[in-house]
């Protein structure tokens, strides 16, 4: 099943048909010819060119540039399956666009929003979720980095932050912390801190198979205004999860997209090898193996678009 049957289901518009088609032209026109070889460089090149190309509004609403009221989890699943097939790098770059505003275009005050989305619409600036710690990383309600009054308009944030992709190249991130209204979850809050701020630090980048930017972030006493906090005092889980909730799809789509991709190499590879005088594809037994692979392909999209549907906020 390709990705053009899966449009036709009744739960993709027009304007998600046009979206896809659209993004797929650009991505086979320009995608080949972005630089891989500085991680850096080449996740900045792909934040630009997204921009340039229109698809980042995607991640915004539409009162700062976007193409729906609110954020569309179809159109985001459909970007990351279009751009994983062809691209890792660049899902990448669009998903981190996605969730280190996500944040601030659900709780951010009409400030925060004018200030940090436009950017990120067009490219112009990178953005970064920081959430996890050494200790904290799927267990948000016991993150340990502070954030403590300083004086009547600021707070001061103090602790450590780990696994925080784009870290050491964004220009803002979303950052969590102890604010301690409450034990527990009912204790934290969430502050936009830009990374040139003060006592904000890259403590350590982090390699991995496959590269992309990764890194510890240090704050030592980061002074951050009180308006650049998202939603209320003790909010924090709220925030961090109601995001989590719009991108949670995005990642099977994203997963669907390499799927793809890799029964692609494997059919053009059976195709091409020649084994005994003949194809590989002649074999039963390679045919059987592709055939299992296309069936939990086919599998895996009905399962993620159901999935993306029931988890949009305009389903």
């Amino acid at each position: 099943m390709g990705l053009e049957e899966t449009l036709s289901w009744p739960f993709f518009d027009d304007g998600h048909r046009h979206f896809a088609e659209t993004l797929t032209r650009w991505a086979n026109s320009n995608l080949p010819s972005l630089l891989h070889e500085d991680i850096d460089a080449a996740c900045r090149a792909r934040v630009k060119a997204l921009g340039e190309a229109g698809v980042l509004k995607a991640v915004v609403p539409a009162e700062h540039g976007g193409l729906h009221h609110r954020l569309d989890v179809r159109t985001l699943c459909l970007a990351r399956e279009i751009l994983a097939f062809r691209d890792g790098l660049c899902d990448f770059a669009f998903a981190m666009q996605g969730l280190g505003t996500g944040s601030i275009s659900l709780f951010g005050s009409p400030a925060l929003k004018a200030r940090y989305l436009p950017p990120v619409r067009d490219g112009r600036a990178i953005a970064a979720f920081a959430l996890s710690e050494p200790e904290a990383g799927s267990d948000v309600a016991a993150l340990a980095a502070t954030a403590k009054a300083d004086g009547a308009s600021h707070v001061r944030i103090d602790g450590i932050k780990t696994w925080i992709s784009n870290g050491g190249i964004a220009d803002h991130y979303v950052v969590f912390a102890r604010s301690g209204e409450a034990a527990g979850a009912k204790g934290l809050s969430a502050f936009v801190v830009d990374a040139d701020t003060p006592g904000l630090s890259v403590a350590e980048r982090i390699e991995i198979i496959a590269p992309h930017p990764l890194a510890t972030l240090r704050f030592d006493g980061v002074r951050v205004p009180l308006g650049n906090r998202l939603g209320a005092p003790g909010d924090g889980f709220k925030v961090a999860m109601a995001t989590l909730d719009v991108f949670r799809s995005t990642v099977g789509a994203a997963a669907l997209g390499f799927a793809r991709r890799a029964l692609h190499e494997t059919v053009e590879r059976a195709a091409s090898r020649k084994l005994f005088g003949a194809p590989l594809a002649e074999l039963q037994m390679t045919q059987a193996a592709i055939a299992d692979s296309a069936s939990e392909v086919d599998a895996s999209i009905a399962r993620c678009s159901c999935t993306a549907v029931s988890g949009s906020p305009r389903a």
